[in-house]
């Protein structure tokens, strides 16, 4: 090969990469802010599905960041609000310890501590097995619990929830994540 062909060779890749680079700056900053719009729309009808109670704010709009317990990283809180006051809190947590890897919920809780309910909103859980943490059938067992007042376990640890046949894996990172968030709201509710 010539010298001069190699230094034309790599002239050309050089401009090819920089081009590429500058369609994918340019499409990332286009698709940021909609991606982000999908997702915060994607939590906010969680925290509605979560929150038993009637509210007239935007939980949303006035979140608290609340530092997990042990330094396991920062979750965050959501208020509903009738006529000012505070009815009840969703909590965005999480859990590093599902069999696909992370796994993000919003759990709701009434005032007393109380959960009110749990939506996955972020998993790479297997379909069909680990996914089921989503079903009615294991999270309903979740909704009227205080977590302090029962063994908040899986079964197979010595607790008393019920886990996700072939899946307890994911159903023990669904009860670590209820924990961070329970924990998380403890810290607020003694703030309030």
């Amino acid at each position: 090969m010539k010298p001069v062909s190699l230094l034309r060779l790599v002239f050309v890749m050089l401009i090819v990469a920089c081009g590429s680079a500058a369609v994918l700056g340019f499409v990332y900053q286009i698709t940021t802010v909609p991606i982000q719009k999908a997702n915060d729309a994607k939590e906010l009808a969680a925290i509605s599905s979560v929150i038993m109670e009637d509210f007239d704010n935007n939980p949303f709009k006035e979140r608290t960041l609340i530092p997990g317990k042990h330094n396991q990283g920062q979750l965050t809180l959501y208020p509903a609000r009738k006529d000012g006051k505070i009815k009840a809190v969703a909590i965005k947590t999480f859990s590093d310890k599902a069999f696909g890897g992370k796994i993000e919920l919003i759990v709701g809780f009434f005032l007393d501590g109380t959960i009110s309910g749990y939506k996955v909103i972020s998993s790479k859980e297997t379909p069909g097995l680990g996914a089921k943490v989503s079903e009615p059938k294991f999270s309903e067992q979740f909704i009227g619990v205080k977590p302090k007042k029962k063994t908040f376990k899986v079964k197979q640890d010595g607790g008393e929830i019920d886990a996700v046949t072939a899946a307890t894996i994911s159903s023990r990172a669904v009860v670590d994540a209820i924990k961070k968030a329970y924990d998380a709201y403890h810290k607020f509710s003694t703030r309030m």
